[in-house]
């Protein structure tokens, strides 16, 4: 005897699927940065209506914001909290935050903590200086590891197998000074282990730099990196070593807050 699926359950396939869909948007705007709804729709294969009723879901509540270009949605506050809430690294983020601010009224640039996800470097704690000019990030916020300085400080951390496998997808150039060769990357990587500390000089955006310095855990495990960026103009390469440096520093104090004990 064949089994007929009642309303019941069509109800239920329905509502996961939806639920499905507004993960998979979320996911979407996490790795653009920003998206339309039509780009939503073209990636999920859905009507431009469909897309529009789930991104209007998520604003609602706080998981999707407008972005400053219009048409455009962004990750909200929503995905910030339950980032917050689920920090299993002894509080990242609540023992960053201040430690952040006073390093970008230090240094007059912006100050960011990221995470590795993938092949991503996502941002959980951003920091203003008080220039007129800043790196425009935001909280949630990703982009590719191999680009930015604290991507790479985060890739140096992975066994050579692993890194293959984590960027398996290749290396696009962003700019003309993206590493795109693998080889040239690993060299990269091991210079950065060695020295302690990560660059990136117009790599992810032309006009940007960025310097990266490791955050510890209390098992000596390398969990984030805190970053400074600013414009080219204004923090020049000649910059980086004592910008670095300041950043070690912050960066070894938000590690012992985390249990983490230098040899």
């Amino acid at each position: 005897m064949t089994e007929i699926a009642g309303d019941g359950d069509t109800r239920t396939a329905s509502a996961v699927q939806s639920v499905d869909r507004a993960l998979v948007i979320l996911e979407i705007v996490a790795r653009l940065g920003e998206a339309r709804v039509t780009d939503v729709a073209a990636e999920l294969g859905v009507h431009k209506s469909t897309a529009s009723r789930l991104i209007s879901a998520l604003e609602s509540r706080g998981y999707l914001a407008q972005a400053h270009n219009r048409g455009r949605v962004q990750l909200g506050r929503s995905i910030v909290r339950l980032a917050r809430s689920a920090d299993t690294d002894g509080d990242l983020v609540r023992h960053s935050q201040q430690f952040c601010t006073n390093l970008a009224e230090e240094v007059g640039e912006t100050v960011n903590v990221s995470v590795r996800e993938g092949d991503r470097a996502v941002c959980v704690v951003k920091a203003d200086g008080p220039s007129g000019v800043a790196a425009y990030t935001w909280v949630g916020q990703s982009g590719p590891a191999y680009a930015t300085s604290s991507g790479k400080l985060l890739l140096a951390e992975l066994p050579e197998a692993e890194l293959h496998e984590c960027l398996a997808a290749g290396l696009t150039a962003l700019t003309p000074q993206t590493v795109t060769d693998m080889s040239e990357l690993t060299r990269v990587l091991k210079f950065v282990r060695a020295r302690g500390w990560a660059e990136s000089e117009e790599e992810l955006e032309a006009g940007l730099n960025a310097v990266s310095a490791p955050i510890y855990d209390h098992t000596a495990k390398v969990i984030a990196a805190l970053s400074v960026s600013g414009p080219a103009y204004r923090l020049k390469a000649e910059d980086f070593e004592p910008v670095a440096r300041s950043a070690q520093a912050v960066a070894a104090q938000i590690s012992n807050r985390l249990g983490y004990q230098s040899a």
